[in-house]
């Protein structure tokens, strides 16, 4: 399992399916041209397939891209449900992320109140 919750960077979910023959600089190029990101900012760019089964995380650490790759044998990601339909990515905290990866239905769920500091 990776550690997402140590990133104190964004995690951005790609909105639209992605070819999953993707890799380094195609997904650079979905980060640019589609998401309107600089993929070496450092954040967390994930695509998920048309069926989604297949995910990739795409991350900037210093001298290069990391691409984090996973296939679901069984099941498929559930992903959050967008508000605004011409949205190009939507932010996830590290606790949703952890949620789509383990299958949890991010619609269903309640999150309490918790403490947040403001900036």
């Amino acid at each position: 399992m990776i550690p997402i919750t140590t990133f104190s960077t964004s995690i951005y979910l790609c909105t639209r399916p992605t070819d999953m023959r993707k890799a380094y600089d195609g997904l650079c190029g979905e980060v640019v041209s589609f998401m309107k990101q600089e993929p070496t900012s450092g954040h967390l760019f994930v695509f998920v397939n048309k069926r989604r089964d297949r995910m990739k995380i795409l991350v900037w650490d210093r001298h290069g891209f990391w691409l984090l790759c996973k296939r679901l044998e069984a099941g498929r990601f559930q992903l959050p449900a967008l508000h605004d339909p011409v949205q190009r990515s939507t932010v996830l905290s590290p606790e949703q992320m952890l949620m789509v990866l383990e299958g949890i239905d991010l619609n269903s769920v309640q999150m309490r109140r918790r403490y947040r500091r403001v900036s």
